[in-house]
């Protein structure tokens, strides 16, 4: 008797809810595929974000400095 009818074999013993039990463990062994990533396209949202002008210029001290009350 090979594995696969001594599995199937142990099986049909089994109740309903059993064999539920016993056919997601063994769901749960494959690996899991993860989804093909999708291609980028570039541009596809032109013009969503806007960036300030002054952006890169340094912040005021009281951006940096809290004061307590």
């Amino acid at each position: 008797m090979n594995i696969e009818q001594a599995l199937l074999k142990q099986v049909r013993t089994l109740t309903l809810a059993q064999q539920q039990a016993v056919l997601d463990f063994a769901a749960s062994l494959h690996p899991k595929t993860s989804p093909t990533p999708k291609e980028r396209i570039p541009g596809l949202h032109r013009g969503a974000l806007m960036m300030s002008n002054d952006f890169d210029d340094s912040l005021p001290d009281s951006f940096w400095l809290v004061e307590e009350e």
